[in-house]
């Protein structure tokens, strides 16, 4: 086979796959979270490593929903109470070790350059556009970093959480109490 024949099959088989591609769209794809009483989905390009959870060194004079720094991979992280954060209210759940070892640190995508890892009380899987029957766009009242609101097909609803958003966002940087 001459190379110009091999470089026109690759060519073609090219466009079949970028036509394939436009004509049956790509699913969009979240690891599904539950923090406190809130259903979550993150964009899998937006969440980094997973892990279970550390100690974390207290910091002084911080908001309630930051708990501290951790050693995640030999790199300090700080720790955000995501359920704290996202109520608003500033109260964080005291939880026991034995619920913290079961609770996860979802890192950021190192993409985002923000180093931290939001503390999650359960891991729930992947989901995909087919596991929802319908979604809404968010309330106006919403904070920006909040995307649809999903309905899965047992009725329940889920939140998205852009995590690129939240880790620009004004009140998540601003730590200081």
């Amino acid at each position: 086979m001459s190379n110009k024949q091999a470089l026109r099959e690759f060519q073609s088989r090219l466009a079949e796959r970028l036509q394939s591609a436009r004509t049956t769209g790509v699913a969009a794809s979240w690891l599904a979270v539950e923090t406190g009483d809130l259903r979550l989905l993150f964009p899998l390009s937006h969440a980094g490593e997973i892990f279970s959870w550390t100690d974390v060194q207290r910091v002084p004079y911080v908001q309630p929903w930051f708990m501290g720094v951790a050693n995640l991979r030999g790199g300090l992280s700080a720790v955000i109470d995501l359920a704290a954060f996202v109520r608003g209210d500033g109260a964080r759940r005291v939880r026991s070790e034995s619920e913290l070892a079961q609770c996860r640190l979802v890192a950021l995508n190192p993409l985002l350059e923000t180093n931290c890892a939001l503390l999650v009380d359960r891991l729930l899987g992947l989901r995909t556009t087919d596991a929802f029957a319908s979604s809404a766009p968010p309330d106006q009242s919403a904070a920006p970093y909040f995307g649809h609101v999903y309905t899965d097909l047992e009725g329940r609803q889920w939140q998205e959480l852009n995590l690129q958003a939240l880790s620009q966002h004004q009140a998540f940087l601003g730590i200081g109490a």
